[in-house]
């Protein structure tokens, strides 16, 4: 959105899982309620399974607040890129997640920029650091459930 500053944050984890069996469980969206504390509900919108235009919506909470959002693939390259961006919700958002394979595992990177107004402006470096902190925490809960699973 052209006029809007970002903020942002980028993140990396290495799973002792191959990059097949990452993607995979990662491609199915529903499974965003197992590894990520805040997302209440998470579930595809459109036709088909996940792909470049596949939409879907989710409900997290975040700083006390609970936050709708529907969300858009806008690249989809298996077991290597996936990126999407929000096209509803009160924080517009897009993240670029990147596999890449490491002797048997995996590392999952991850990029996330977003647009925070109204009341997450005014608390934006507050809201990023936290988010961030949310998400090192939630990749620590993907690691261990993906590496349990052997």
């Amino acid at each position: 959105m052209a006029g809007f500053e970002m903020a942002g944050f980028e993140i990396s984890t290495e799973i002792d899982r191959p990059v097949e069996e990452v993607w995979t469980y990662l491609d199915n969206i529903e499974n965003a309620q197992m590894w990520q504390a805040g997302v209440l509900e998470s579930r595809l919108t459109s036709e088909g399974s996940m792909g470049i235009g596949a939409t879907w919506r989710d409900v997290r909470k975040f700083l006390g607040k609970q936050i709708e959002g529907v969300y858009k693939c806008t690249e989809y390259e298996p077991n290597k890129r996936f990126a999407f961006k929000s096209s509803t919700g009160p924080i517009p958002v897009e993240g670029v997640s990147t596999f890449e394979a490491v002797g048997g595992g995996t590392r999952f990177n991850f990029a996330f920029e977003a647009r925070p107004g109204g009341f997450f402006k005014f608390a934006e470096p507050i809201a990023i650091r936290m988010a961030k902190r949310q998400f090192e925490a939630d990749f620590s809960n993907l690691k261990d459930l993906l590496e349990s699973q052997a």
